[in-house]
């Protein structure tokens, strides 16, 4: 047989056995590990807001995608532990939830990619160099907002007459914390208000800090956001608040869901969702030091009227008008 026609038939067989190649070989699995800091009950909308970004990018769990969830249960020692073993997995990228997570994670790997669902002041905490080059291999949703503490606190002075003292349930330990303590404390102080300060740790600490709200003769409560020991625990607080009749101010919208009065800030599950997009561009080989961090541009309003009525406030049509939404 010619040569030439023996070379042409190979040239014109080796693209087809590359296609044959290719499909025999299976697409490969990507495993993304994904630490909360609350519990399963709290954080199972926000898992699934993840799990549906996935989905709008393509993704399918079980054929493309195995995520490996872990909850903290709001204990320092046990994220830390949940930590490790997402590392020691070897996964391909771990999304971490609050500024708890996203350092214990960060302390055990210097090399796996670290998604912020949602972290407060990444850059203060340094988890991160700056929003707009991050270097490292962290990146994600930053929640900071200077505006924000300033807002919550015009919200509820207009919604409380005469308001002069209002506690502030917070956690030192978090990361970002003391920053959102700072402007509220700020805040207060130009407008006039005694904020009196709560601080709760760990789930142990909120018999001792209701105790010195009620002590203190606070009028109104503010819960600010993120706070895993909060969020897991924001049934109890909204119960706390409605048997004292304290009007509440909260950083995120479960906390009224769960009979608070009022929240405002950044959307959780929408925080979560847009972690899927930072994954996605990840695994297509993207660094995360070159993917700045975000932060959120819309933030909601939420007024629980049925928990108002309960404690004898009247919500002014004024507030109500601003609500993104309210709950009859």
């Amino acid at each position: 047989m010619n040569k030439k026609i023996i070379v042409s038939m190979l040239a014109a067989l080796i693209p087809a056995s590359v296609q044959l190649v290719e499909a025999q070989q299976p697409k490969k699995i990507a495993k993304i590990g994904y630490l909360l800091a609350s519990t399963p009950a709290a954080a199972a909308h926000n898992i699934e807001a993840f799990r549906q970004g996935m989905r709008e990018l393509g993704y399918v769990e079980g054929k493309t995608l195995v995520l490996e969830v872990r909850y903290g249960e709001a204990r320092a020692e046990r994220i830390a532990e949940l930590a490790r073993e997402l590392v020691g997995l070897k996964v391909d990228v771990i999304v971490a939830s609050t500024d708890v997570a996203i350092a214990a994670v960060k302390r055990e790997t210097q090399t796996i990619p670290i998604v912020m669902a949602i972290s407060s002041d990444p850059v203060g905490t340094g988890l991160v160099a700056s929003l707009a080059r991050p270097g490292g291999n962290v990146t994600g949703n930053s929640t900071i907002s200077p505006e924000l503490s300033g807002k919550r606190l015009e919200l509820l002075m207009e919604a409380v007459p005469g308001l002069s003292r209002l506690a502030f349930l917070w956690n030192p330990d978090v990361r970002g914390a003391v920053l959102d303590y700072n402007q509220t404390e700020g805040a207060a102080r130009s407008l006039g208000l005694q904020l009196q300060s709560a601080e709760v740790v760990r789930a142990e600490d909120f018999d001792r800090a209701f105790s010195a709200v009620t002590k203190q003769r606070a009028q109104a409560l503010i819960v600010p956001g993120p706070n895993p020991v909060a969020f897991a625990n924001r049934d109890r607080i909204a119960s706390f608040a409605q048997t004292n009749r304290l009007p509440s101010m909260y950083g995120q919208r479960e906390f009224v869901d769960a009979g608070g009065v009022m929240s405002y800030g950044f959307s959780a599950p929408d925080m979560h969702r847009r972690a899927a997009t930072y994954v996605d561009k990840i695994l297509k080989g993207t660094k995360p030091a070159d993917l700045p961090v975000e932060q959120p541009t819309k933030f909601e309003f939420i007024v629980n009227l049925k928990a108002a009525k309960q404690i004898g406030l009247t919500i002014p049509q004024s507030v109500l008008y601003r609500a993104d939404k309210v709950i009859k």
